[in-house]
């Protein structure tokens, strides 16, 4: 049955909303990287209504008439017939020698509404390694292009047409760093240009951003940064996406030649503060979503008004809510029961000017999360701190769980079966590899299709839990346990039983993988990566430390304590499951939440200051105590009588 679960994963994925990359696009992205080859180039052609290079001017001739063929040959959608057309008119306009400018924009519009309607991935996953980036330069493209960016390497000589000079700034105002990336991955027919799709997606990204620096000198960069770290609204309008879409002359103009000039500089040289203020960039969606709420509340739609106030959490702040837990846990816990309490008003249909003042208090602690999120980077600290406390905290319940189904197996004399918890942990952590490389480069992975992932596999979690407890604090009685022994020890554990072992360690394992992934590719992008990984490392060390502890007491244990002091633990961690499950839910939407602020909150073991989550776990530990009574009222006539 669990195999079956993993063949259907993909369908799975669909359902939570984490679609796949279309393997489709391949045909849009060469149209595009012609369309704006085109843009570029069509100037070295025609010049006032003349051809000035009958080479130049044969190539643009076949490169619309490949994108047009490209862009007919692409999958069916109601905006096709409306590309087709454009294609064929810039075309016409080609062979009519139309002015430069026209040409231009003709074609840049065709390239944005190609991307829109056939989508591929416009921006990297995170910010660029430029020093990776010189490396493959160096290695790849410097003998052609040259050393310093001048077209004039070594191996340039007799190459027609010539390489490109990077350093050409007139060229390179033209050329956005996701067409550079095009180029890269897809190479340039009829040139000496080869395709480098056969690096990774992270280093072609890194190539495109160092070429593209090359006509930016490292004297503008300080005038860039004074910018950028000087203009608030500048940093609210940029993020990865558009620093990699957004040419050099359409920068110009909105903000003038010498601040673009100065801007690219920058931030050619240093994406990460683009990937900063991507961070901020989701803040203000989630603004502009609490602002949508509370009109529709104003008009009395308060289903829309509650799906609205969810999308601000899921969409806006629940991406950067490891960052700034990171920079700032209080202000991060803050935020996020001030948006449980929003949404708890719209439910209660609270008076409008409640609900007003509700989305101003967040208004105001966005603004403290900005601040808190300015800064390029992280401290070592905390990044080290992070680290350590997400891996310690996720791994431990995962620990505790396969150590304690390890020893119980061991102690019975169960070692057939240990292949199966081991099996099921390791494709735990293979799988936590596939999320995190999918994540990178296949698909993206929405807010509520976390929260669901957490939610769903921490209640199943609690709920095999609190019958492994129950059964455990059963056999911690002498005579219990030597009946069991001579009613089953002797035959073996069948496959159901051996795969449900499997399924169980893969599950409890897989959803601390699947949250620590998703936390650590948001530190990791904002701050310092060597204390990151001494974090991780450090985490792993006490973990190892625990398990060495545990593997080694529960071997010295009598039996009988062994499974009392196991079912102890266990029902601890079916209560922190549940409640962190039942949360998890909350947020995605699937079940309500009440907020009790009297309430503590502490996540380390499942406590939220919702009425739900409380007595969600109220409910599991009522359960626990029941099935405990019952054991002793079980095992007393059974001790009475040995």
């Amino acid at each position: 049955m669990f195999l079956r679960v993993l063949v259907a994963l993909p369908f799975l994925l669909s359902a939570f909303g984490i679609s796949p990359a279309s393997a489709q696009t391949a045909p849009a992205q060469t149209a595009w990287r012609l369309l704006d080859y085109i843009a570029v180039d069509y100037a070295e052609a025609i010049k006032d209504g003349q051809v000035v290079s009958a080479g130049e001017y044969a190539e643009m001739q076949e490169f619309s008439a490949t994108a047009a063929k490209l862009i007919g040959d692409l999958p069916a959608n109601p905006a096709k017939a409306d590309l087709t057309r454009q294609a064929a008119a810039l075309q016409r306009n080609i062979d009519a020698k139309a002015p430069t400018d026209t040409i231009a924009t003709s074609a840049r519009e065709l390239a944005a509404r190609l991307i829109k309607v056939y989508p591929v991935p416009l921006a990297p996953a995170s910010a660029p390694d430029l020093a990776r980036g010189q490396a493959l330069y160096a290695q790849h493209c410097a003998s052609c292009h040259g050393a310093t960016g001048d077209g004039r390497g070594p191996q340039a000589v007799g190459l027609d047409p010539s390489p490109i000079a990077f350093r050409d700034e007139a060229r390179a105002r033209e050329r956005s760093i996701f067409a550079l990336y095009q180029v890269i991955e897809q190479g340039l027919d009829g040139t000496s240009m080869a395709s480098f799709a056969d690096l990774p997606p992270a280093d072609r990204w890194a190539l495109a951003f160092y070429a593209g620096s090359f006509a930016y000198p490292h004297q503008a960069e300080a005038g860039g940064e004074g910018l950028w770290e000087g203009d608030t609204e500048l940093r609210k309008r940029f993020d990865l996406e558009k620093l990699v879409g957004i040419t050099p002359a359409a920068l110009a103009s909105e903000i003038g030649e010498d601040k673009a000039r100065q801007l690219m500089a920058y931030l050619r040289r240093n994406p990460e503060a683009a990937v900063a203020a991507q961070a901020g960039g989701t803040l203000a969606l989630a603004r502009s979503r609490l602002d949508e709420a509370l009109v529709a509340y104003r008009r009395g739609d308060h289903k829309a008004a509650t799906d609205l106030a969810l999308s601000a959490y899921l969409d806006g702040f629940e991406p950067v809510e490891a960052v700034l837990s990171a920079r700032d846990n209080a202000l991060m816990v803050r935020i996020e029961g001030a948006m449980a309490e929003l949404r708890a008003g719209i439910g209660k249909r609270e008076p409008v000017e409640e609900v007003r003042a509700r989305v101003a208090t967040l208004d105001g602690l966005f603004v403290d999360a900005e601040t808190a999120l300015a800064s390029n980077t992280a401290s070592a600290t905390s990044s080290f701190l992070a680290a350590f406390t997400i891996l310690l905290r996720e791994g431990l319940e995962a620990l505790l769980i396969v150590i304690a189904m390890i020893a119980f197996l061991r102690k019975t004399d169960r070692a057939d079966v240990l292949p199966y918890v081991h099996g099921g942990w390791i494709a735990a952590l293979a799988a936590g590899v596939a999320t995190w490389a999918a994540a990178t480069w296949l698909i993206a992975i929405s807010g509520a299709s976390r929260e669901l992932t957490e939610g769903f596999g921490g209640v199943f979690a609690a709920l095999v839990l609190l019958w492994v407890g129950i059964w455990m604090h059963g056999k911690s009685n002498a005579q219990a346990w030597q009946r069991y022994i001579r009613e089953t020890l002797g035959r073996a554990l069948d496959k159901r039983s051996a795969w449900f072992l499997f399924a169980l360690a893969f599950i409890v394992v897989y959803r601390e993988v699947f949250e620590t992934i998703l936390f650590y590719a948001s530190i990791w992008n904002q701050g310092d990566g060597g204390a990151v990984i001494s974090g991780a490392l450090a985490a792993i060390l006490v973990l190892a430390i625990v398990a060495f502890v545990m593997m080694r007491y529960s071997r010295t244990l009598p039996i009988g304590k062994f499974f009392a002091y196991s079912a102890v633990l266990i029902a601890v961690l079916a209560v922190v499951l549940i409640g962190k499950g039942s949360a998890a839910l909350q947020e995605a939407g699937y079940l309500p939440a009440t907020p009790w602020p009297s309430f503590p909150r502490n996540e380390f073991i499942g406590l939220f200051p919702t009425r739900e989550t409380i007595l969600a776990q109220v409910a599991m530990l009522v359960l626990l105590v029941l099935g405990f009574a019952w054991n002793r009222r079980e095992t007393a006539p059974a001790s009475k009588a040995g």
